[in-house]
């Protein structure tokens, strides 16, 4: 089996993350890492917190702790709750590691050697009021492009174009809110893509036509405009420092790399920090070094992620003239709106996933977000479309099933699965049905086409409800006793493959209903074409119980409290 390197981008340290973030990155990759162990493949699910450059800094600064304490503290928040969403990391890590901080020196030395790298002079935006240097994301502005009046100096987040802070109209400092700005000479470090623009020109043509047009579109864009070669340091007291060995007076002055320059090499950091929790069993570099052939690489994101990720860290690599493995798909997602609006981190909008969790457990929020992900065009939270989607699919179409299926044959026949007759014309056209259906499932995950992937699922379940209604055993038993016995029989065994196959969508859910039978050696990871005909995997007499309501129904007043609490529109 093939060996699948997987990584979701890395979230922000400052604060908890909202939905949409949830489900632009770190949830998807969860459940495609799921369903290839579930396959059989060697999976390594990487993911770790993004804890330098300004966010870190400035959201320290305002609960008043030191940066290293914070992002400490901030990196444990943050995990407590992915551990809330059953995201099953391999490793999730920390880019202020020492494994990240000798790597990305590493990469700066290697692409410095083969003359990526100069030292220029640049003019920098300096505050009076803060007595700094204001890295760009210290700056704060009106949108050059667009006229987005909160946009960074680093990249507007409502258009998603790269900027400097000297492109900002009316900048003031994200510090002090002080508009008496300066602009000061300064040196830094820059990369020069310029000259690796070929080269990336070259490595983008050979993957594009597999990646999603998002993802593809937004790098080409990048490329037909020119790289520019970008500074890839700044003036922070906290970040990956630039080597003494190499820039002896950059380092004096307390330079760091730029926060987009070290992220992307934490996949790797992270890796290793992976790796060194268990050194003689773990072998960090077998999945990114000379690992082109036997690894296959796949990247999550939002788009607002994509230009670093299919041109920046690509450019580094090359760079750098050493082996390391580049992405081989990129699965880009578009925005997750609330009302049409934006969630925002950092103006406190939209559901945050730590709020979503104190309402429902985990399996209602992630069936919903991937059912209804982003992933052809932007789509909209509602709280209308979420109650209504957990009513009619969760409650409705798997959970009722469950609950009927076994309270009414614990009723009739008692704890044990019952025997009845041999399957029919009926169980045949079931049995065909559901390996067709299997199949289109299986397709659509392997092509990472979540909602599809969804719509397929929620089609395996409908096919149980339908088989039951043909059937009707509460009306088959007054006639036919060993006829509904089967019919109850088949429907338990539907109900085992659902465990196994909706696992990477509802884990905790699937694992109830899987410990509802009582299997001596219940070990399968997935259902072959030919057990799916058969649906023999629960034999008559095995015991079961009655697990608890797997889903509950969210009623009127339920959705009157969420309203009020979140709010049903959002601001423009």
């Amino acid at each position: 089996m093939a060996r699948h390197l997987i990584t979701s981008a890395l979230p922000y340290i400052n604060g908890i993350k909202h939905l949409g973030n949830m489900v632009g990155s770190m949830l998807p990759a969860d459940v495609y890492s799921r369903y290839l162990r579930q396959r059989g493949h060697d999976v390594l699910y990487i993911c770790a917190t993004d804890e330098h450059g300004t966010p870190a800094e400035l959201a320290a600064k305002e609960q008043g702790l030191p940066v290293d304490v914070f992002c400490a503290q901030a990196h444990d928040a943050q995990k407590a709750v992915y551990d809330g969403f059953a995201l099953a990391f391999d490793y999730f890590g920390r880019s202020s590691s020492t494994q990240n901080v000798e790597i990305t020196q590493h990469f700066a030395r290697r692409l410095n050697e083969n003359g990526f790298i100069e030292e220029r002079a640049i003019r920098q935006v300096y505050s009076p009021a803060d007595g700094r240097f204001l890295p760009d994301r210290y700056v704060e502005g009106t949108c050059p492009h667009c006229g987005y009046d909160k946009a960074r100096g680093d990249q507007c987040e409502n258009c998603t174009r790269v900027l400097d802070p000297t492109d900002l109209i009316n900048p003031r400092s994200a510090i002090s809110g002080s508009t008496d700005l300066e602009v000061r000479e300064t040196k830094h470090l820059f990369l020069l893509q310029s000259k690796l623009q070929h080269e990336v020109e070259a490595w983008v043509s050979r993957h594009e036509a597999d990646w999603p047009q998002l993802a593809s579109s937004i790098a080409r864009k990048w490329l037909n405009e020119g790289l520019h070669d970008r500074a890839i340091t700044r003036d922070l007291d906290w970040g990956v420092p630039v080597p003494a060995d190499t820039w002896p007076e950059l380092a004096a002055e307390g330079k760091v790399f730029y926060v987009w320059f070290d992220a992307p090499i934490e996949y790797i950091g992270a890796t290793k920090e992976w790796a060194d929790q268990d050194p003689e069993n773990r072998d960090w570099k077998a999945w990114w070094y000379e690992a082109d052939d036997t690894v296959r690489y796949t990247e999550f994101m939002a788009k607002d992620n994509v230009p670093f990720h299919t041109v920046m860290f690509p450019a580094t690599e090359l760079g750098v003239r050493e082996p390391w493995k580049k992405v081989d798909f990129v699965k880009a997602f578009n925005w997750l709106t609330y009302y049409g609006g934006k969630f925002s981190t950092s103006q406190k909008r939209g559901v945050f996933t730590d709020q979503a969790l104190d309402i429902l457990p985990a399996d209602y929020w992630r069936y919903f977000l991937i059912a209804n992900a982003p992933e052809s065009d932007d789509s909209s939270f509602t709280w209308e479309h979420f109650t209504a989607t957990v009513n009619k699919d969760l409650a409705d179409t798997l959970g009722n099933f469950v609950n009927r299926v076994l309270s009414f044959s614990r009723k009739r026949f008692g704890d044990d699965v019952p025997a009845g007759g041999e399957p029919g014309e009926a169980e045949a056209r079931l049995g065909e049905e559901i390996a067709r259906l299997l199949a289109e499932y299986e397709e659509h995950m392997e092509a990472l086409q979540f909602r599809k992937a969804a719509a397929a699922l929620r089609a395996l379940w409908s096919a149980g409800n339908s088989y039951l209604e043909e059937k009707a055993p509460w009306l088959e038993i007054k006639t036919d006793k060993d006829g509904a016995a089967l019919t109850l029989r088949t429907a338990m065994n539907l109900i085992h493959l659902y465990a196994v196959v909706s696992e990477p969508f509802i884990p905790a859910t699937t694992a109830a209903m899987r410990q509802a039978f009582s299997l001596a050696d219940d070990t399968a990871t997935w259902v072959s074409a030919d057990e799916a005909k058969a649906l023999a995997s629960v034999p008559a007499g095995t015991p079961f119980t009655v697990p608890p309501v797997l889903f509950a129904k969210l009623t009127d007043e339920d959705l009157a409290t969420y309203k009020e609490r979140f709010g049903g529109e959002t601001a423009a």
